[in-house]
């Protein structure tokens, strides 16, 4: 069993905002895989269902950002899962935009919800790191992560949760470096990507 958790904030003011882009990506999951209805629990909402014959349960935590951790904590109890069937989907502001990245543990890059999880449950989870973009200077960060996304960045928005929806399953499996070279391919498809390596850490 896997544990994919979506980070945002609750609520229709936040949902099209660049730091909501971990919701967009579990949203687009379970209704393309035919996952089973959102209902409220663990401090979120969750939904489940398969990919590739293992079991998956989706989280949503409703804790907002920065006490992420303590609906993944509940939720990973409940489950007797370790900190390495957790997969955590979450905008990073140091890949450009539609550009994505997963590796295991790390730094947490100034990001609230990491920091909550990793304070909760150890820091040895896997990051699936989903490009917004820096705003240039740090001041901006905090405006930018909260803002929606362009009107001229919602394509790129929606053709990045549909490749990695398409690929999920290959999380599932552990085959990490596989996920990131299609969702990279498909990307690069729809004329969203560049030619430059899409090398990156496991």
């Amino acid at each position: 069993m896997r544990l994919f958790v979506g980070l945002g904030n609750p609520g229709t003011k936040y949902q099209g905002n660049r730091h909501n882009i971990g919701f967009m990506v579990v949203d687009d999951i379970a209704r393309r895989h035919g996952f089973a209805p959102w209902r409220r629990r663990f401090q979120g909402e969750t939904s489940e269902g398969t990919l590739d014959g293992e079991r998956v349960i989706l989280l949503k935590p409703s804790t907002y950002m920065n006490e992420s951790g303590r609906a993944v904590s509940e939720a990973a109890n409940f489950f007797k899962l370790g900190v390495g069937d957790l997969v955590v989907f979450h905008d990073e502001i140091e890949l450009p935009p539609a550009k994505v990245r997963v590796k295991v543990g790390g730094g947490i890059a100034g990001h609230n919800g990491l920091r909550s999880i990793s304070a909760h449950v150890g820091n040895d989870y896997r990051r699936v790191r989903l490009g917004v973009g820096h705003p240039g200077v740090k001041e901006l960060v905090h405006a930018h992560v909260l803002n929606d996304f362009a009107k001229a960045e919602r394509p790129w928005v929606e053709a990045l949760c549909d490749a990695v929806t398409d690929n999920a399953a290959l999380l599932v499996t552990d085959k990490d470096s596989s996920f990131q070279n299609k969702v990279h391919l498909a990307m690069q498809a729809k004329g969203f990507a560049s030619d430059k390596d899409n090398g990156g850490d496991k």
